[in-house]
């Protein structure tokens, strides 16, 4: 179940600019996935270390995704604390966008993934509405102000709130 996650827009000709997305400067070899369809898998690596993914979810040609930041490991367990390794507690093996996907198995290879089909490797299913509080994104330096970042209060699993030493002071970003 996913707890914590945090919305990236587009180019600034889009209808949610956002000078702190991939797709910013339009679709690269990188960043076309972000453009569509929905429902697709972006996968990355951040700081050359962890693989990260998004879900893709604005209309086809219109670059948006949510990056998935942490998650509640319900079934697997024993899968997940394998790839983690055995010093990570449970409560931890999917907190944070790196530890997720380690955590569930996601890996560059999986980028571009119909997250809808039943028989893909990586799946998407709704459970039921979480009431989720909000708040500017993690580790951003260029809009960081904005409340992009959703997470379920109270639960053990989402990240801390770490602002990027490269952001202006808060109050300062678009």
């Amino acid at each position: 179940m996913i707890v914590e996650a945090e919305a990236y827009g587009g180019p600034i000709d889009g209808p949610w600019p956002d000078s702190a997305a991939h797709s910013f400067r339009g679709p690269t070899p990188r960043s076309a996935v972000m453009f569509g369809p929905p429902g697709r898998l972006y996968t990355y690596r951040s700081h050359g270390i962890h693989v990260c993914a998004n879900v893709v979810c604005a209309e086809d040609g219109v670059a948006g995704a949510v990056l998935l930041r942490a998650a509640v490991i319900e079934d697997g367990a024993p899968l997940a604390a394998a790839r983690r390794g055995p010093t990570v507690a449970p409560v931890a093996f999917a907190r944070g966008p790196g530890n997720l996907c380690s955590a569930l198995g996601i890996t560059l290879q999986d980028n571009g993934i119909d997250l809808l089909d039943p028989h893909g490797p990586v799946r998407l299913e709704l459970g039921v509405p979480l009431d989720a509080a909000e708040g500017p994104r993690v580790g951003v330096s260029t809009a960081a102000d904005r409340p992009w970042r959703y997470w379920v209060s109270g639960r053990p699993e989402v990240s801390a709130y770490r602002r990027s030493p490269r952001a202006p002071t808060p109050g300062a970003s678009d």
